[in-house]
């Protein structure tokens, strides 16, 4: 009896293994995952921050910069680990992170990250609006990587040279102003429902600085020479100019654009160059995937032939990418790509989006990939982008997260000045240059901050990896290593539903400009009185209104008070009659909780959510909670 129990028991063993793989496997949460990536942005900040700044353990730097050359540079993003502003690798993680929003804004708005998303590109145009003071002058770099390397300091106890360097028509820069347009140009998408005046300005500095780029043509690291270490133009500025002409065509529709792709794919590369990479320095496979876009929304007209050219390139990168091409690229032995030994992590976030999108493209026209080795599906080159976001997230060799405070397992000793020191606001005694090397730098420990979302560098060929703070080739992060990021991130977070991305675009709004109210129905206070058995108030407020299509609809806040003597946990709010989108929440079921940044609310602390729709406000109220 006991033999024959134990022969059935191993004839099901196949059959429990397939019933709790599922479980082990479950897969990762996307959703969490872009809301980090998006946070990592805050803790990358320079300037005045903002008052509803998440990254509290950062406080104000920069405040000076750009002062010696007369003229306003306070604000914009560090790039990496260190307290330089360089303007070419900053102005392409605002036209990636644009490009996400354009493609998958739905998404992110549904995930509740679509505010956040879009504060962190207007932390970034903001800057760029700054650099660019007349038509042909542009800041491309504030500080030097060498003095600044030099030292190891706080953002916020930064005593190195704050130099500003510029090009201008004597000492031109095409590659920095290309791309500075091209980020200008997508923004001006972005913002297009939520901030019009802010999008045409973003719009009129993208025109002027593809005009200088063309017309002043030269490298910028020629004129800026001390990014030559650092972020040297290898690629030339053909292929920005192209990229740039790609976007504001994008972001205008004007025609011009459309010819210049036309007219100089040929002579510049745009439809030569059969690639394997994409970042910040080589562009032709953003440009041969967005003018195959173009191609299958019908618009080459007279082009066609030319744009038939570029398409191939395009279908060249991506059968690379999943090994069917005549080029292939390396791979790690658990499968992710590798281009070089510094920072490779770069090259697989931004190859991963143009794999995301074109799949897109393709699932939107019916079409199909055509390879060396045979026609793909398009789902193959999204299996492909997921395949290399489950790596970065843990599913690896090492079983490692190379994103911050994700998962258990994820680097402790990253290589980042602001994250490596503690906290002005914990200790504000000054770290002297060197000083920070001997105290922090050498320090064999973890973080004092965690520098949640960053992407670091990631591992080596042999899927290796040293969490070691002085192993800067594997544990820098950088903000174009997260900004295509959060595109796919929101893709595979959206789900499978409702994708045509040969569509126009239409980023939604979540913050509708109004020129003048119109009259509204009161506002309606649903207020919850505040007693011991229920110590938590509502109250919301109609506060802009404004007509579309002969519609007009209206904006509430809501803010929910904690009006107890303890903290507020596990908050759980009913919402019915809605019939708009929400953001300041998260959703869970049918009910409404924190966001997910917050997990409690303290004594006498408020929070605020908003919503829209074109009727009386929705009905809110307060299914359970705890209080500690």
């Amino acid at each position: 009896m006991y033999m024959e129990k134990l022969m059935r028991l191993i004839e099901m063993t196949p059959l429990l293994l397939l019933l709790f793989l599922p479980f082990v496997f479950a897969g990762h949460d996307y959703n969490q995952a872009l809301s980090k990536s998006i946070l990592f942005f805050e803790a990358q900040r320079s300037g005045y921050l903002p008052h509803n700044q998440r990254v509290t353990w950062r406080a104000n730097s920069g405040l000076n910069d750009g002062k010696a050359s007369g003229v306003d540079l306070v604000g914009g993003y560090y790039d990496a680990g260190d307290n330089v502003k360089f303007g070419l690798p900053m102005a392409f993680t605002i036209t990636m992170m644009s490009w996400s929003i354009i493609e998958y804004g739905k998404q992110m708005g549904a995930n509740g990250e679509l505010g956040h998303a879009m504060e962190a590109i207007k932390w970034g145009t903001d800057y760029l609006i700054k650099a660019h003071p007349e038509p042909y002058v542009l800041y491309g770099e504030v500080g030097d990587g060498n003095s600044d390397h030099y030292c190891w300091q706080r953002p916020e106890d930064m005593t190195t040279d704050r130099h500003a360097y510029k090009i201008d028509p004597s000492n031109p820069g095409s590659d920095l102003a290309g791309e500075t347009a091209a980020a200008m140009a997508a923004a001006s998408i972005v913002f297009r429902r939520s901030n019009p005046a802010y999008s045409t300005e973003l719009l009129r500095h993208a025109y002027q600085l593809f005009e200088f780029a063309d017309k002043y043509r030269g490298k910028y690291d020629s004129s800026i020479t001390v990014a030559q270490k650092y972020y040297r133009s290898i690629s030339g500025y053909n292929d920005e100019l192209l990229w740039a002409a790609a976007w504001l065509y994008q972001a205008s529709n004007n025609e011009y654009y459309l010819n210049y792709l036309g007219k100089n794919g040929d002579s510049m590369g745009g439809t030569g160059w059969a690639m394997t990479e994409f970042g910040w320095d080589v562009k032709y496979a953003g440009v041969q995937t967005l003018v195959a876009k173009f191609l299958m929304q019908g618009k080459a007209g007279l082009h066609a032939p030319v744009f038939e050219r570029y398409h191939q390139k395009a279908e060249y990168f991506m059968c690379s990418l999943i090994g069917k091409g005549g080029r292939n690229i390396q791979k790690t032995p658990g499968g992710l790509i590798f281009r070089q030994r510094w920072n490779n992590m770069q090259f697989v976030t931004s190859a991963s989006f143009l794999a995301t999108v074109y799949s897109d493209y393709l699932a939107s026209s019916r079409g199909s990939l055509k390879c060396a080795a045979g026609n793909v599906a398009p789902s193959e080159l999204l299996s492909f982008a997921k395949s290399q976001v489950d790596y970065i997230l843990g599913d690896n060799p090492r079983a490692t997260s190379y994103m911050v405070g994700y998962g258990n397992n994820f680097p402790r000793q990253v290589h980042h000045r602001a994250s490596s020191i503690v906290s002005f606001k914990v200790d504000p005694k000054f770290v002297a240059c060197r000083q920070g090397y001997a105290t922090w730098y050498s320090r064999k420990a973890s973080d004092p901050n965690v520098l949640t979302g960053a992407i670091v560098g990631g591992p080596d060929a042999y899927d290796n990896f040293a969490d070691e703070r002085d192993n800067y080739e594997q544990t820098e992060p950088a903000t174009y290593n997260n900004a295509p990021l959060l595109g796919i991130l929101a893709r595979l977070g959206g789900g499978h539903g409702g994708y045509n991305q040969l569509l126009p675009v239409v980023v939604p709004a979540p913050n509708p400009v109004v020129a003048k109210p119109k009259p509204a129905p009161k506002p309606k206070f649903t207020p919850t009185p505040a007693t011991s058995s229920n110590p938590i108030t509502i109250e919301q407020k109609m506060t802009t209104s404004w007509n579309a299509k002969g519609k007009t609809y209206y904006r509430y806040s809501t803010i929910v008070t904690n009006k107890s003597y303890k903290t507020l946990k596990d908050l759980k709010l009913s919402i019915s009659k809605l019939y708009g989108p929400l953001w300041g929440l998260s959703k869970s079921g049918n009910s409404y909780g924190f966001p997910t940044w917050l997990n409690s609310l303290p004594a006498g602390k408020s929070i605020e959510f908003v919503y829209i729709h074109s009727t009386s406000p929705a009905d809110v109220s307060v299914s359970s909670y705890n209080l500690a």
